[in-house]
């Protein structure tokens, strides 16, 4: 039997993405959980942006999570053990699809009641480091009518439907960057995740 990180890289070496256990143990992702309604509490997440360079930007319109990313030397014990299990991750990809991954990013991300992340890809046009996108959800007890399922799409641009996930506590996907539009839709209640990216320098 495949261990989760086995299952992920054939995941993304046959159809390019993989919705599942996550590489967080139960302990760990309730961890973040608390760190992260912590730094909501606190005021410490805000608006996200979009774009990137010289284009970045708030716009509503298109995504209303708070977030903030996580620091390489964290003084959050949560937050390191939540590196280094991607960095292990990305060693184990780059040992079993050639990947070429030699660092990583990650940030919280709250979604308010309501708020959403319309379609997109997570590549930009002129900037082809992000290799593969990283979600790990951190809401226990998910009810099956409270919204906020992420939506993967087909790379054929067709708007047909990959996966509907349900943000829950221990589950993680993570797809090839370049390939899949998708997008977060509302929720009616306070949704929580930790989402990244492993990245060419």
């Amino acid at each position: 039997m495949l261990n989760i990180p086995e299952r992920i890289a054939n995941g993304l070496a046959t159809t390019g993405w993989y919705a599942g256990q996550s590489i967080f143990a139960d302990e760990l992702s309730a961890r973040l959980a608390h760190r992260a309604r912590r730094l909501a509490d606190t005021h410490e997440l805000h608006p996200a942006r979009v774009g990137h360079n010289g284009g970045v930007q708030t716009n509503a319109q298109l995504r209303g999570d708070d977030t903030r990313w996580l620091a390489p030397a964290s003084d959050d014990a949560s937050e390191r053990d939540a590196m280094a299990a991607v960095h292990a991750l990305r060693v184990n990809l780059n040992q079993a699809l050639f990947l070429g991954a030699q660092e990583s990013e990650l940030h919280f991300a709250r979604y308010a009641p309501g708020a959403f992340y319309r379609t997109h890809r997570d590549r930009f046009r002129d900037d082809d480091a992000r290799l593969v996108s990283l979600v790990f959800y951190l809401n226990d007890d998910w009810p099956d009518d409270a919204g906020g399922e992420l939506m993967l799409y087909a790379d054929d641009d067709s708007e047909t439907v990959i996966i509907r996930v349900q943000p829950s506590a221990g589950t993680m996907v993570c797809f090839l960057s370049d390939r899949f539009p998708h997008e977060v839709l509302p929720a009616n209640r306070e949704r929580y995740s930790l989402t990244g990216w492993l990245r060419r320098a």
